[in-house]
């Protein structure tokens, strides 16, 4: 503090400054020269009473940190901005934005809609390039999912997703199409779709497998599967073609026990709404739960009945407490509504069999991309509690014969999938299937066994028999008329290799399935494994890269318990509806990072005028 008395200072900051000039200040005794000059001059600024970063205010901003109004800039960021969070296109119009655009930069003008949507396809054009780049980089196939959603005006699209392992061999998922599909319940409206696909991304010879994530008619099968024989060639005769989503084949199976149970859970429902909805007897039911000392913790919820994993856990929280609601009528002499004991016992059969198949799904909704063994197993345990439902229960009867139907077309259709997807996993290979298949099939397991065996055998040799991939060409023409030559002269050689060397070929897989299993105890990376392992099977790894890439669910983990068709954003318009989900899915899995050493081929460059599309 500096008091005046007649013009003298009494007390100031001038001694501090003599102190630090003597160079004797402790704090300051171990800086050099130069950091104690600094020091100085801060005293002196504070003997002025104003501080260094006060003097700074005055100063004149230095241009070489001016921020550069970039309007193109401005006008990108919007479109992402709308692309990312689906929001209205309309928005850029509306007043209030228009009013808090300005308070933040006011050099920014108005920008209409057109404006914006051209933006956004842009956008969708820039990032298209890239994910095209990455996927002709692809060493090996691509695999496809289907999965068909409804506008609110009653129109169907299809989202068509791929899934390959990159040079890094690291699995990829991208939604490469949103195809608009006026007559869904047609026979060719997925051929239509997939053919779309295949040709915009020029993928027609490289398919292995798709995968449906709805119910499709079986003369829409054999539509697809005749039209995609033209020009892609089929790997096992087409067996790993079509498959089911396996979560969308334990959703129905869902759906036959809500639908068998759909009076018992209303009644229940029923029950828990006149407990939790009136303060009364709410308190009255938790004073007689501790008058009859049941030990359960858990507390009554009203389900939302468009996720049926909270029905579940509704059901099984009101079983826990059935005997406070056995003796509800004690207390509350109007409750004439109780459960009876029959109503309890199915109750208790409707969770026994959602219990297994909450599990699955729970396993499933826990990571983006399930790994085989996962869902193999999860299979397995839930065909074996079918199996072991007792026979002589009416109700028990009236949704476990649908359930079974469900299982075993699953397991007709995917099966060979599933199973050759595990055997690729060092840590099982043959072995877990042939364990699986003695639980589930008895003394027939030795057929099933064989058909897994040898159609894993016969894809080797399909593999060994492909063609290695052409190399682009980025010089002229000059030497191919002779290389071609040398090929020709060369042909019947080929030949002869491939016919005396085929046994070589064969034991390759032999050695695979007869080596010891790797060790259960760490969490393997599968792909990593193979990757480092494909100087020693060459031909194996191949084939392990493209089928560890078929998904066998493709439910997203947020919809993995809905019991309603996912629907469109309201603000989705048919017009923009393709670049706007797959540009939001290209930049939510971040295209700047590195896939298969191509980090050079995806640096955004949104500024290229030829990418500019006006409307």
């Amino acid at each position: 503090m500096v008091q005046e008395n007649g013009g003298s200072k009494v007390a100031g900051t001038s001694h501090l400054k003599r102190h630090l000039e003597k160079g004797t200040c402790g704090a300051t005794a171990g800086l050099d020269n130069k950091t104690r000059t600094t020091a100085n001059k801060n005293a002196s600024g504070a003997s002025t009473g104003v501080s260094e970063s006060r003097k700074r205010r005055y100063r004149s901003p230095s241009s070489a940190y001016m921020a550069v109004f970039n309007p193109d800039v401005c006008r990108q960021d919007i479109a992402r901005m709308i692309i990312m969070h689906d929001y209205p296109l309309d928005m850029v119009e509306h007043p209030g934005f228009q009013s808090f655009v300005q308070s933040l930069q006011p050099q920014f003008g108005a920008v209409s809609v057109d404006t914006i949507q051209g933006e956004c396809v842009s956008s969708y054009l820039s990032e298209k390039q890239k994910v095209m780049r990455l996927i002709d980089a692809m060493p090996g196939r691509v695999c496809l999912s289907l999965d068909m959603r409804m506008s609110r005006n009653s129109l169907a699209y299809v989202f068509i997703t791929g899934h390959f392992t990159d040079s890094n061999w690291k699995t990829q998922k991208w939604i490469l199409n949103v195809v608009l599909e006026p007559y869904p319940d047609s026979h060719n409206a997925l051929s239509h779709a997939v053919a779309c696909c295949l040709s915009d991304w020029r993928l027609e010879s490289k398919l292995l497998s798709l995968t449906l994530n709805h119910p499709v008619p079986e003369a829409g099968l054999e539509n697809l599967r005749s039209h995609l024989c033209v020009k892609n060639p089929l790997i096992l005769k087409g067996q790993l073609l079509l498959g089911q989503c396996i979560s969308h084949t334990f959703t129905a199976m869902v759906n036959d026990i809500l639908s068998a149970g759909g009076d018992i859970i209303k009644k229940i429902r029923d029950n828990i709404k006149y407990v939790t909805t009136s303060e009364n007897h709410g308190e009255k039911f938790l004073h007689l739960k501790e008058q009859l000392q049941v030990p359960s913790e858990v507390h009554l919820f009203l389900d939302d009945q468009s996720q049926w994993n909270t029905t579940y856990q509704m059901l099984v929280s009101a079983s826990e407490l059935q005997e406070v609601f056995s003796c509800l009528d004690t207390v509350i002499p109007e409750y004439k509504e109780a459960p009876t004991m029959e109503d309890w016992k199915q109750v208790e059969s409707i969770c026994t069999h959602l219990r297994s198949l909450f599990d699955a799904m729970n396993l499933l909704a826990s990571s983006p991309c399930p790994p085989a063994i996962t869902l193999f197993q999860e299979g397995f345990r839930i065909q074996t509690t079918i199996a072991c439902a007792p026979t002589g229960d009416p109700f028990i009867g009236s949704f476990i014969k649908s359930m079974q139907e469900k299982i075993d077309k699953y397991w007709k259709e995917c099966g060979l999938i599933l199973a050759i997807s595990v055997v690729m996993d060092p840590r099982f290979k043959m072995k877990l299937v042939e364990f699986s298949f003695s639980k589930l099939f008895g003394e027939e397991s030795p057929l099933y066994v064989k058909m897994v065996d040898d159609g894993l055998h016969e894809l080797f040799e399909e593999y060994v028999a492909l063609p290695l991939p052409s190399s682009p060409a980025y010089g002229g023409d000059h030497g191919n008329i002779d290389r071609a030559e040398d090929h020709n002269q060369l042909a019947d050689f080929d030949m002869y290799i491939m016919e005396n060397t085929t046994q070589q070929f064969k034991s390759e897989i032999d050695q695979y399935l007869d080596e010891n299993l790797e060790g259960r105890g760490s969490n393997l990376d599968v792909l990593e494994w193979w990757k480092q392992k494909r100087s020693k099977y060459p031909t194996m790894s191949k084939m392990a890269r493209d089928i560890l890439s078929i998904p066998v669910s493709t439910t997203l983990p947020e919809s993995m318990f809905s019991t309603k068709p996912r629907e469109l954003s309201p603000n989705a318009r048919s017009e923009t509806l393709e670049p706007f989900v797959c540009t939001k899915d290209w930049l939510q899995h971040g295209l700047t990072e590195d896939f298969g050493g191509l980090e050079s081929l995806v640096v955004s460059d949104l500024s290229n005028p030829a990418l500019k599309v006006e409307f």
